[in-house]
């Protein structure tokens, strides 16, 4: 039996990785160059002149995709991962048609809103864990995680440009053509996904309730919140600390985001070949938990917050890539969609928490303490991680089974 240093990806693997890390930068995209554009183009249509409207029309997708995650994958274990996937990137192309075609902010939500329902998140996580074997899924993981770093960097750059190149009618409609092209991966590029599970469903009470998930839905729940809450207040520290122009953040955002990418890949590699998930896991906690404690500490000096901002990227892309990795590995077979649902629906429901509280803290008691309260946070994360029991990994060759644990070390 080969050893995961010496057992490469295979083709397929390589294939599925690539694909669909590009059906999902297909769709985030088109969702990204909206973010800094949209409050611009808002002020100019019927409604938009209502701030809470314009925070609606934002906000809605993410709303309606935590609703959404948990059926849609539930039912891709039951239908198929490929037809719901197929199926929600057509939803979302037709909320990219109502929005384009929207002429005021209340058909811009609905558009929004038809979107975000299209919740396919799951499903394609989901088939990624299908197609890898678990030695080389952190890295699939990372691939997917990765692309959406990519092209949330490229949006910054690439946004203003093309609003005023298109509009944001153009942008919308460039959205729908690239879900689109998304379906055509799925179709054509995605290697077939294997046969579903033999056996009865179980009970979704059993994933919404298994210890090992929760411990993991709530470290993806801390990372999002604490993401969105930084984000209340950075650009704002950026603007006072180094008298940096909102549409010149991109020159501080684009190089940290680039180098965490170089940094995260070494690390990754070690932990999937040496059995040191855990050991990575943990340090990547750390990592960010000293990240929090610099913003608090140096939020006045505009290189401490630069350097802290790569040191949130290098911990955040590790912890993306190796959660729904590890999700994947305690869920039962036969609920991988399930509970990449769940995960995903907590995800989402950190996002909307963290910009609520990060803005309740920033206005009551300063940006100081929407860094010490995600400080708390994480170290309440850190401590549930270093009491996980570790596993002995399973051998490469053995077949998908439940796992009996959560983390993998050396063996």
């Amino acid at each position: 039996m080969l050893s995961p240093a010496n057992d490469p990806m295979t083709r397929d693997e390589r294939r599925a990785g690539a694909s669909l890390a590009a059906i999902f930068a297909l769709r985030m995209l088109g969702l990204f160059l909206i973010l800094p554009v949209f409050a611009i183009h808002a002020a100019g249509i019927p409604g938009g002149d209502n701030l809470a409207l314009v925070g609606i029309a934002l906000g809605a997708y993410g709303l309606t995709q935590a609703m959404f995650q948990i059926p849609f994958g539930m039912a891709s274990d039951a239908f198929g991962r490929k037809r719901v996937i197929v199926f929600g990137l057509l939803l979302f192309a037709a909320g990219s048609a109502v929005a384009a075609l929207a002429q005021d902010i209340a058909w811009t939500i609905a558009g929004r809103v038809i979107q975000g329902a299209g919740a396919i998140s799951a499903a394609v996580t989901a088939l990624a864990a299908d197609l890898t074997r678990e030695q080389h899924r952190t890295k699939v993981m990372a691939m997917i995680g990765s692309s959406i770093g990519l092209v949330f960097a490229l949006s910054l750059v690439a946004a203003p440009a093309l609003y005023a190149l298109v509009g944001m009618a153009g942008i919308f409609w460039m959205t729908a053509i690239l879900a689109l092209a998304a379906i055509g991966l799925v179709t054509h590029v995605v290697p077939p996904a294997p046969p579903p599970h033999p056996g009865p469903a179980v009970p979704f009470r059993e994933v919404l309730f298994d210890s090992r998930l929760v411990r993991l839905n709530f470290g993806i729940f801390t990372l999002h919140l604490v993401q969105m809450a930084m984000f209340v207040v950075v650009p704002g520290l950026l603007v006072a600390s180094g008298d940096l122009p909102v549409a010149q953040h991109w020159k501080v955002y684009l190089p940290a985001v680039l180098v965490s990418f170089a940094l995260m890949v070494p690390a990754i590699i070690y932990a999937e070949r040496r059995g040191r998930l855990k050991g990575v896991f943990v340090a990547a906690i750390l990592l960010l938990l000293l990240t929090e404690t610099g913003f608090a500490l140096g939020g006045g000096s505009f290189w401490a917050i630069a350097a802290a901002l790569l040191s949130f990227f290098v911990a955040f892309n590790i912890l993306e890539a190796m959660l729904p990795s590890l999700i994947s590995r305690v869920a039962h077979p036969r609920a991988k969609g399930a509970a990449l649902g769940v995960y995903n629906t907590t995800q989402a429901l950190g996002l909307f928490l963290g910009g609520a509280l990060g803005g309740w803290l920033a206005k009551h008691h300063g940006a100081e303490a929407v860094f010490v309260g995600a400080a708390f946070l994480v170290a309440v994360w850190l401590w549930i991680a270093l009491t996980m029991p570790p596993v002995a990994a399973r051998p490469a060759a053995a077949k998908a089974t439940p796992a009996h644990g959560i983390l993998d070390v050396k063996s």
